[in-house]
């Protein structure tokens, strides 16, 4: 796995000339102008901005509906909650593409084309079925003890939700928002669907335009590539102890 990434890094401080005679070995010369040109454009810092809003508003948008919905089949008996869990499951199979031409008439007579909300609605809801998965097996494990306690103390049922299950179930929170955080970070075709105008472009869309603008200079290339990971990588680096350990809290009783 590191090897493709330091290559990537190694080749983005060489020249085109150089990449083509040299292409594995160390630069002979290191050429920083390839980052530094990068770095000071403000079209790059865009993007970024971009993708950090819509990552963010999905984000909180699929926890907040997840949450409350995984708390409903978790911690109530209703009749046809199996079913209706049954269907939400049942997402997971449902490809993107399949719907890409639908979502983009019904995006386009709700007025959201080059819209964040375009992209953001349509994620947090492919994001619901696993989101509400992960979170309804952590719900169930919480003690109904606590909820029994909590409504003899005068908790209502959301009282519970806010108070008590919430602060409880933070590892699973974290799970889940760091998988929506990459998720919506790597997405690629809804933002090319939905955006034309290169003002709301993600970072994705910009890797291969910019792949398109320079595919003679491939050392730039390379460097436009290893900057656009950083965000995605360092981010990971820090949330994977949150997210390795939200998935295996809810693994065992006790």
């Amino acid at each position: 796995m590191a090897v493709p990434l330091l290559y990537a890094v190694l080749s983005g401080f060489k020249s085109t000339d150089e990449l083509s005679r040299n292409p594995v070995g160390l630069p002979e010369s290191w050429v920083t102008s390839n980052y530094t040109q990068i770095l000071g454009s403000g079209d790059f810092w865009r993007l970024i901005g971009n993708s950090t809003l819509i990552a963010v508003g999905t984000t909180v948008l699929v926890v907040a509906v997840s949450a409350l919905s995984a708390f409903s089949f978790a911690r109530f008996a209703f009749r046809g909650r199996e079913t209706l869990f049954t269907l939400f499951t049942m997402g997971l199979m449902f490809p993107f593409a399949v719907a890409a031409l639908p979502l983009f008439l019904l995006l386009r007579s709700l007025d959201l084309l080059d819209n964040p909300l375009g992209v953001i609605l349509p994620q947090a809801a492919f994001g619901l079925p696993m989101t509400i998965i992960i979170l309804r097996g952590f719900f169930r494990q919480i003690p109904g003890e606590l909820e029994e306690a909590a409504t003899l103390d005068g908790c209502s049922s959301f009282g519970f939700f806010w108070r008590v299950l919430l602060p409880m179930a933070r590892p699973a929170l974290g799970t889940v928002s760091v998988l929506a955080v990459v998720t919506s970070w790597n997405n690629f075709f809804l933002p090319l669907l939905v955006f034309t105008d290169a003002q709301w472009w993600t970072l994705p869309i910009g890797v291969q335009q910019f792949q398109g603008q320079y595919s003679a200079e491939y050392a730039k290339v390379f460097a436009y590539l290893v900057l656009a990971m950083v965000p995605a990588l360092a981010f990971y680096s820090v949330a994977e102890r949150q997210l390795v350990g939200g998935l295996t809290a809810g693994a065992t009783k006790g």
